[in-house]
């Protein structure tokens, strides 16, 4: 056998146990807490519209903030990661939905 041929063969090899090394470390399946699914960010612009119906519309984001995450509704192990910088961008991307 000559030495490009064997070069070539463990290039090949070595390729594949790289390719598989980065597949295996790549996340699989959506995490319990993933915040950043559809499903979550409509549950907590859902939410979000309930308070401020719920309270006068015209309180700050910090006050909204508190009222949404002490809310009953609220999932503190879900939203774990919920801001005050998330709730900004929630509420922005509700206002760019809103105007038609």
């Amino acid at each position: 056998m000559q030495t490009s041929t064997m070069m070539m063969i463990f290039f090949i090899l070595l390729l594949i146990v790289s390719i598989w090394k980065i597949y295996a470390f790549l996340p699989n399946e959506q995490l319990l807490d993933d915040d950043t699914t559809k499903e979550a960010q409509n549950t907590l612009k859902e939410l979000m519209i309930k308070v401020i119906k719920e309270n006068s519309a015209d309180i700050d984001s910090k006050k909204l903030f508190e009222l949404m995450i002490n809310d009953a509704e609220f999932d503190k192990e879900r939203f774990w990661r919920f801001n005050q910088n998330k709730l900004n961008n929630l509420l922005s991307k509700y206002k760019q939905e809103t105007k038609i």
